[in-house]
């Protein structure tokens, strides 16, 4: 059941017209024929097009009978054994989908399409934001996704990306150690606060020009766009971050290269992903 809490930014809309927007990978004919067999309720009530909602009004869609189709999708696989598929996710992908009805590829679909599992966040261990790129190890059976999701909340697993920033730190190699929590004014981001999560970053800077600095970033807590946090609160964003007032780019220069873990078998093993070519290209200008 799909659920819009009427807010003051909806009052006066009409019910069509509102579903038609918060589900834009529907047709309209689509959503017209759930009104027409009774499954869009207003207050628990059936309800039909064209009533305008008021401020509280919760509007419900029953959007079961809804066939979604979703393109499969073609990822690099960096390693694959039978309870594990690690990948190197490229930028612009993202690693699960917004919710049941969205119809975009993501990490998760590729799973479900190699491995047959379900669900929104199938074999997802871990999640790299949307804009960044690298390796992302999935689960193929759900022993496996128990197995990683210890591993990373147990902080047993070793990341390490490459970014490139505006500028050069202050030193060649340091700790980032500034609590991070989300951004009332601005509720998709996060900032630096007092009030925040604790949140830890080393970094090693690994080359250098005129006007960019090629980091080394291991964070050790794993809080929400920690990495991009930190280095825009030491006025360094990344290059192409403009969550977060980065110089413009093509793309967000930040890459998961390599990630250290205990395997299901036991085994620890190092996956890397090598960095692309805007990396180098940005840093030989």
């Amino acid at each position: 059941m799909y659920l819009i809490q009427i807010t003051e930014d909806f009052v006066g809309r009409r019910t069509d017209k509102l579903l038609a927007e918060q589900l834009p990978q529907f047709p309209r004919a689509a959503l017209q024929k759930l009104f027409e067999k009774d499954l869009i309720l207003l207050n628990n009530k059936i309800t039909k097009p064209g009533i305008k909602v008021r401020l509280g009004d919760r509007l419900k869609a029953d959007l079961s009978p809804l066939d979604i189709k979703i393109d499969d999708i073609e990822l690099p696989i960096i390693y694959e054994d039978e309870d594990t598929l690690v990948i190197n996710k490229p930028s612009g992908v993202i690693s699960h989908a917004r919710g049941r009805y969205f119809d975009e590829p993501s990490v998760a679909s590729f799973i479900r399409q190699n491995t047959h599992q379900s669900g929104e966040r199938a074999g997802i261990a871990h999640r790299l934001d949307r804009a960044t790129s690298g390796v992302m190890i999935c689960a193929k059976n759900q022993s496996s996704l128990s197995w990683l999701q210890k591993q990373f909340s147990l902080r047993k697993v070793k990341k390490t990306y490459i970014a490139i920033i505006l500028g050069e730190m202050p030193s060649e190699d340091g700790i980032i150690d500034m609590p991070i929590g989300r951004n009332p004014k601005k509720p998709q981001t996060f900032h630096v606060t007092e009030l925040g999560k604790t949140a830890v970053t080393r970094y090693k800077v690994i080359q250098k020009t005129d006007l960019y600095s090629m980091l080394e970033l291991q964070p050790e807590t794993g809080r929400t766009h920690q990495l991009r946090v930190h280095l825009q609160a030491l006025k360094h964003p990344i290059v192409g971050d403009s969550l977060y007032g980065g110089k413009e780019s093509l793309r967000l220069l930040l890459h998961a290269k390599d990630l250290e873990i205990i395997l299901p078998n036991n085994k620890q093993v190092t996956f890397t992903a090598p960095i692309t070519s805007e990396f180098i290209e940005l840093l030989n200008v």
